[in-house]
């Protein structure tokens, strides 16, 4: 089996619009949560998200390309620019047929949804957009990323809802390590801060209805009442080693794990006893060829809700058994918010350079500790360590569960 390594990064993110302004957040610990400004709040429950500030898609974009885009596609073409651009890689000496695209969504063009069900329901639904269809379905952030890039090898798109990034990453890891592809651009991009978004969250009571940025997404805090939504991407390009040692590329870490279950329990609670979650890890450990004890960090999926901070808790004690209580366990939802299909994607970016920075990110605005989750939660501050192996958890819905390791790169 090929080894595989990150070459490149690319972020868009409440705390950041690209990776080196969202890391400088993640070392100082910086909130991203603030009151919605995308639609009026005035008289809706839930008034808080992670939204991203100041973004101009045409920084990146042509105005005409730009128009035909849902949001959660612009985010994913301009995390990927960045991060194609961050690896260096030459596309005019590249084979693009061993170039492809892994690129998730949970949701897709919501906004554009909501708004051409507006547009039909006043004009008719004859009268919609032309565009509305590829401007919302999901696929089409890796397919126009594919466009963008000239990648003309595998390109897909896993759905499988919050955990969908971090199976997009580690389908991307798979398909260069046994050899298919030489480069994938792999993540993930959301944009479902919208009033129907927010309202569907709302109903169905996942969401935090704190006023308070600093009290409202607290994994692992005793007071946690529901997650609150972000948006944007995070996009990794995965290289296969010898690939990239040949055009002499910066590396930031080797991806060494993968492993990925099902809960087949409930379409939104977790497994109260986290065991397919923890059977995961312990896939992804095994993949990796070394013990639970060498894992140093993990970026937990870490809602902000009660079922699954309890649950991943409890997961991680079955998958380390004797030495969890050596981990160092942080959310970082708690300064992006939840990010849904883009999590992982975003995660894993700060998973690899938490590994290639030595930093473990801290779990912020963390006040009240919970007897039920009680994990090294690295409460408040970054924790300057050295990092040899980190993991990356997302578990989304309908019982997916998704795990990814990045080592230290020598």
């Amino acid at each position: 089996m090929r080894r595989v390594v990150v070459t490149g990064l690319g972020a868009v993110t409440p705390i950041g619009n690209n990776v080196r302004k969202m890391w400088e957040s993640i070392e100082n610990s910086k909130c991203g949560i603030a009151p919605i400004t995308n639609y009026d709040t005035a008289t809706r429950k839930v008034t808080l998200a992670g939204e991203v500030k100041n973004f101009n898609p045409l920084d990146k974009l042509d105005k005409a390309e730009a128009r035909r885009m849902d949001r959660f596609t612009q985010f994913a073409i301009v995390a990927s620019m960045e991060a194609l651009e961050d690896s260096g890689i030459d596309t005019s000496v590249e084979d693009m047929e061993r170039c492809g695209v892994m690129v998730s969504s949970a949701i897709g063009g919501l906004s554009t949804i909501e708004q051409e069900c507006n547009r039909g329901n006043a004009k008719g639904f004859d009268r919609v957009s032309p565009h509305y269809i590829p401007m919302s379905i999901i696929n089409m952030a890796a397919g126009n990323i594919a466009i963008k890039l000239g990648f003309h090898g595998m390109c897909s798109c896993v759905v499988t809802a919050c955990a969908a990034s971090t199976n997009a990453i580690g389908d991307a890891f798979r398909q260069i390590r046994d050899g298919y592809q030489d480069v994938i651009v792999a993540g993930g991009t959301e944009a479902s801060i919208s009033s129907f978004g927010i309202g569907g969250f709302t109903a169905m009571k996942a969401l935090s209805t704190s006023t308070d940025p600093n009290r409202a997404s607290i994994p692992f805090d005793k007071e946690r009442s529901g997650f609150v939504m972000g948006e944007g991407a995070g996009i990794l390009v995965l290289e296969e080693y010898e690939h990239a040692i040949k055009r002499n590329a910066h590396i930031y870490c080797e991806m060494v794990g993968y492993g990925s279950t099902c809960d087949a329990f409930h379409v939104t609670a977790p497994d109260p006893e986290g065991k397919y979650a923890a059977a995961c890890m312990k896939q992804a450990i095994s993949d990796a060829g070394i013990k639970p004890g060498d894992i140093n960090y993990i970026n937990a999926h870490g809602t902000s809700t009660y079922l699954n901070d309890v649950s991943e808790t409890k997961a991680i004690k079955l998958a380390f058994s004797d030495c969890y209580d050596k981990l160092m366990v942080s959310s970082t939802k708690s300064m992006t918010g939840h990010l849904l299909g883009a999590s992982g994607g975003v995660e894993a970016i700060i998973t690899a350079l938490s590994v290639y920075k030595d930093l473990v990110p801290a779990t912020i605005n963390y006040k009240v500790p919970d007897e039920e989750c009680d994990l090294d939660v690295v409460p408040n501050e970054a924790r300057r360590v050295t990092v040899n192996y980190a993991m990356s958890n997302s578990l989304g819905f309908g019982g997916h569960n998704a795990s990814i390791i990045m080592k230290k790169y020598k």
